[in-house]
């Protein structure tokens, strides 16, 4: 299933509960510590989710949360190799490397970061915001990473290992039993709003019976266009999505 983009949303203001410093429209991130059951600060966590336009548009010198996604990216390589080493003893370096691809990679661990609700706990600068930057994939992901990051710098290498275990297993399972399926329309979405477009999904025809139906949908952008077929609608959608997705990028 796509997911929906947030509409553009004014210049946030700052607000504060105790320790917790957050900007309003966002939810608090003693909330986030406690609902993952991580031993951190507001303001430990606070710096996984610093985004550079953020940064930049401050006053007060600040480091953004890019140097933590660069560890946090290290942390995440080496435990889900591991884990895949240990899990599939009877897999070849070539199987294990290609999961590892998908699992790391950055539009999945944007998944996951949806999943958790990161997207609510970002800091994000005005044109930034505007822009839809609290919805796209490459922003999410690089916030999973700086979130593993600050679990490693600051509760070590074992706690942050468990994590990425406790948030990835389920879909290296999902990618090794091959019933994993990316999600093309979020990222054809994201893609074509980058180059000012606006995918257009059309119905063109179904067939079959009842209890086996065979949908066909037409996605359209800008000039690429591609049909894509499935047992349900939002399957074809995605097959389509897929093929002008490739084109585009």
């Amino acid at each position: 299933m796509g997911v929906r983009l947030l509409p553009p949303q004014p210049m946030p203001k700052v607000a504060h509960q105790g320790n917790d410093t957050f900007i309003m429209g966002q939810r608090s991130l003693v909330e986030l510590a406690e609902r993952l059951n991580l031993a951190l600060s507001a303001e430990q966590l606070r710096r996984a989710f610093l985004h550079s336009s953020y940064v930049n548009e401050r006053a007060e010198p600040e480091e953004s949360n890019e140097r933590l996604e660069f560890l946090g990216d290290a942390v995440i390589e080496l435990a889900v190799s591991a884990y895949l080493f240990q899990r599939y003893p009877q897999d070849q370096e070539g199987r294990l490397t290609q999961i590892k691809s998908v699992v790391v990679s950055g539009p999945v661990l944007a998944e996951r970061a949806r999943a958790l609700g990161l997207q609510h706990y970002l800091y994000l600068g005005h044109g930034e915001e505007e822009s839809g930057g609290r919805g796209r994939s490459s922003t999410l992901g690089d916030a999973f990473e700086a979130l593993v990051g600050v679990i490693f710098s600051q509760l070590g290498y074992r706690v942050a290992v468990r994590f990425v275990r406790q948030q990835l297993s389920g879909l290296i399972a999902q990618v090794a039993q091959g019933d994993y399926r990316r999600d093309y329309k979020t990222q054809l979405q994201e893609e074509a709003q980058r180059q000012g477009l606006k995918p257009v999904y059309t119905l063109v025809k179904e067939r079959g019976a009842d209890h086996r139906k065979q949908f066909v949908v037409r996605v359209q952008v800008g000039e690429h266009q591609a049909l894509g077929e499935g047992h349900r609608v939002k399957e074809a959608e995605q097959a389509a999505a897929k093929q002008v997705y490739q084109e585009l990028s």
